[in-house]
């Protein structure tokens, strides 16, 4: 059976503004779910921040893929569960170089991708499960474009924020987006003389407040 859905709209662009400028990892200091696991980037340095256009695969057929990677927006990123396949790679050189043209702005794949050195030539950013010669197929058995999709771990619907660095992913919704961004320019701004401080001899121990757990 095929699903397909109109795509969310697209995200507010301050919150692509505001995500720009701060970092994946200060919200990890803050909360422990929205990080899809186990998926790694194409290139570092990378970033971006989209909104999620989702895909569900049932394992080898693509079908899904080439049909939402033609509608993407400047923009979006491409969000794609394998219903467990960690094997195989439905994301490669033709797939990325049509989403580069249509201006998504980047990729996560809850599998493998393959054509890696004509993607890294593409600058299109990426993150998966690894790189595979074992591919997927237009083999139209089935499949679900913007749907609620499980991606390591982490449920990502239609419209979410996709906010990835080097360091990983974070899922995000857009309605919690600006906030949790003034949220994080605070915490990394308040580091700015904390760094100046440890530079002169103060201790980091003193300014995280781990030094009190060992009076």
């Amino acid at each position: 059976m095929f699903i397909r859905h109109p795509s969310a709209p697209s995200i507010d662009p301050r919150i692509v503004e505001a995500l720009s400028q701060v970092c994946t990892s200060t919200l990890g200091h803050l909360r422990d779910y929205g990080f899809p696991r186990g998926l790694t980037p194409n290139v570092r340095p990378l970033k971006f921040v989209g909104t999620a256009v989702t895909v569900r695969l049932p394992h080898l057929d693509s079908t899904a893929v080439h049909v939402a990677v033609d509608d993407l927006r400047p923009g979006d990123v491409l969000v794609v569960e394998q219903s467990g396949d960690e094997q195989r790679s439905c994301f490669g050189g033709l797939v990325s170089f049509t989403a580069k043209t249509r201006g998504a702005v980047g990729a996560v794949i809850d599998g493998q991708i393959n054509d890696i050195e004509e993607m890294s030539g593409y600058g299109f950013p990426a993150y998966s499960r690894g790189i595979s010669a074992l591919t997927t197929r237009i083999a139209g058995i089935e499949g679900a474009i913007n749907v609620p999709v499980s991606v390591g771990g982490v449920v990502v619907k239609p419209g979410d924020v996709v906010f990835a660095d080097s360091d990983g992913i974070a899922i995000i919704d857009p309605a919690e987006a600006l906030d949790l961004a003034a949220v994080l320019k605070r915490k990394e701004d308040a580091e700015i003389p904390a760094r100046e401080k440890i530079a002169a001899g103060a201790r980091i121990s003193d300014f995280s407040g781990a030094a009190k757990h060992y009076l």
